[in-house]
């Protein structure tokens, strides 16, 4: 498995411990669901380590509202490619809420839906094959498009947008 976040394969340096495992050392970088950090939200927070909530189906990403900037990543599982929440987690997250940290896509990510993680302020993939195997896959699903008719946070500019430069600049 591989990790690609800013066109570069990267190292896993983070524990996802489950909502019932033995937390490592307090200066490990950790990840745990949501529930668990509700639950257990003063103690991981006072650890000296990174720390990460994963997000499952069925979890509400606004109970992090009041957390955000205390979170260096979330990852958002995806179970299954049938299961599109995740797309709205990712865009809550980034447009909504105005999280800055690694929003990472865990789970049955697949290489035609990078593209649209992306664009809904995904920054860093999951993927089940290795390295640069991995880095090419993100890269040609980047690439796919050039044009959107539907905007979103991710800053690219809309067709409605171009026709509209494109006026401006004709008059």
């Amino acid at each position: 498995m591989a990790i690609v976040k800013n066109d570069s394969v990267i190292e896993q340096e983070w524990i996802t411990v489950d909502a019932e495992g033995d937390l490592p050392a307090s200066d490990e970088n950790l990840i745990v669901p949501l529930a668990r950090f509700k639950e257990e939200r003063d103690s991981l927070l006072g650890r000296n380590g990174g720390l990460g909530v994963q997000l499952n189906p069925g979890d509400a990403p606004e109970d992090l509202a009041d957390d955000l900037d205390r979170l260096s990543i979330i990852t958002v599982n995806f179970p299954a490619y049938t299961d599109g929440r995740g797309y709205s987690y990712g865009r809550v997250l980034r447009e909504r809420m105005g999280f800055t940290g690694e929003l990472r896509a865990v789970g049955d990510v697949l290489r035609d839906q990078i593209l649209y993680m992306h664009r809904c302020g995904f920054d860093a993939y999951d993927l089940k094959v290795e390295g640069e195997v991995a880095l090419n896959k993100v890269r040609a699903a980047l690439k796919e498009m050039s044009v959107y008719y539907q905007p979103t946070g991710d800053g690219r500019v809309t067709a409605q947008s171009l026709r509209e430069r494109r006026r401006a600049a004709l008059q």
